[in-house]
């Protein structure tokens, strides 16, 4: 495991708008865009929308879904690092969330290895 682990457990610095945001890269953001919007079936999506600096950035740079990300949000409120620092792991939605990201679940439960 590398880079910035995520509160939910995806690796960031492995994201391709994390990538293009990093790298001032507007081809990639319109190729993210276009996938994306198929992908996750977000109609619309622009490669204006693919800017973040990862998940656990406070400098207001992040993905439009995670300002509404409900595991970032308790995540913040519990004031851990990510799922894998909480007393609730694996909490339902973390675990319906495992069904489309098995690598987060792979992430965190290396990150509970060590604690």
């Amino acid at each position: 495991m590398s880079g910035m682990i995520a509160f939910c457990g995806l690796d960031c610095s492995s994201c391709e708008a994390f990538i293009a945001t990093k790298n001032n890269d507007n081809e990639l953001r319109k190729k993210t865009a276009k996938k994306w919007e198929k992908e996750f079936n977000h109609p619309g999506l622009k490669a204006g929308d693919i800017n973040c600096n990862g998940c656990l950035s406070n400098t207001g740079k992040i993905f439009k879904h995670c300002n509404v990300c409900e595991i970032r949000k308790c995540c913040q409120e519990k004031n851990v690092d990510n799922c894998g620092f909480c007393d609730d792991y694996s909490c339902q939605k973390l675990t319906d969330f495992f069904e489309h990201a098995p690598s987060a679940k792979e992430n965190l439960e290396e990150i509970r290895s060590k604690i």
